[in-house]
Parts: C-alpha cells; sequence; structure tokens
C-alpha cells in the first residue's frame, strides 16, 4: 500500500499564489507516475497536473497551463503543485494521487492510490 499525505490548502484571494505538498510512504517502489485532482462542489474530479516519477516529463490541461507548475523532491518521496495567478474557479478539493502506470493518465481510474484532499478557496 502507498499512503500520500497533502498539504498547503487554504484561504488566498484572486492573484494569489499557493503551494501544495504531498508526502508518499509505504510501498512507493513501482509508481510510475504522481498526480494532482481537483474537485468543486456538484462537479467531477478533474485532471490537474501530473509528473512522471523516474524521468520528472510533466503534463497539464490547458485550463491550468502557464499557471500551475508539478514538481517532485525524488528524495523525498514528494510532489509539488505550485499554483500562481488563482482565480475563484480554482476553488477546489485538491488531490494528490499515483499510479502504477508511466503514461500519462488524465482519468481518475489511471490512478492507484489518494491522499485525503485539501480545501483552496480563491476569494474574488
Amino acid at each position: 500500500q502507498v499512503q500520500l499525505v497533502e498539504s498547503g490548502g487554504g484561504l488566498v484571494q484572486a492573484g494569489d499564489s499557493l503551494r501544495l505538498s504531498c508526502a508518499a510512504s509505504g510501498r512507493t517502489f513501482g509508481i510510475g507516475t504522481r498526480g494532482w485532482f481537483r474537485q468543486a462542489p456538484g462537479k467531477e474530479r478533474e485532471f490537474v497536473a501530473a509528473i512522471r516519477w523516474s524521468g520528472g516529463t510533466t503534463y497539464y490541461p490547458d485550463s491550468v497551463k502557464g499557471r500551475f507548475t508539478i514538481s517532485r523532491d525524488f528524495a523525498k518521496n514528494t510532489v509539488f503543485l505550485q499554483m500562481n495567478s488563482l482565480k475563484p474557479e480554482d476553488t477546489a478539493v485538491y488531490y494528490c494521487a499515483a499510479s502504477r502506470l508511466v503514461p500519462f493518465q488524465t482519468s481518475p481510474d489511471g490512478y492507484d492510490y489518494w491522499g485525503q484532499g485539501t480545501q483552496v478557496t480563491v476569494s474574488s
């Protein structure tokens, strides 16, 4: 099993920045991809970013490209999501996830492990 623990959420104003962290523990050997998703009330879980664990290649949807950056600390088994120029529509619970697949997965079904989520609220 793999345990994922997010931190760094909070309440910010539009235009501000926020950095989320996700620490992994347990049987992390074999994890191919780490990702971030978000879910707003009444909406489906939405892909935000992914990083290939061994090579560091990243992938983003158009909705966050240029504003969000995913990175990793290989030694600490931690991924980060740097969010800049935040908008009210970025308000959601943010979840980190881990997949044993190497090709980028944009569907929640492609991920095997999930964190508990951290709330991000952006006020206008």
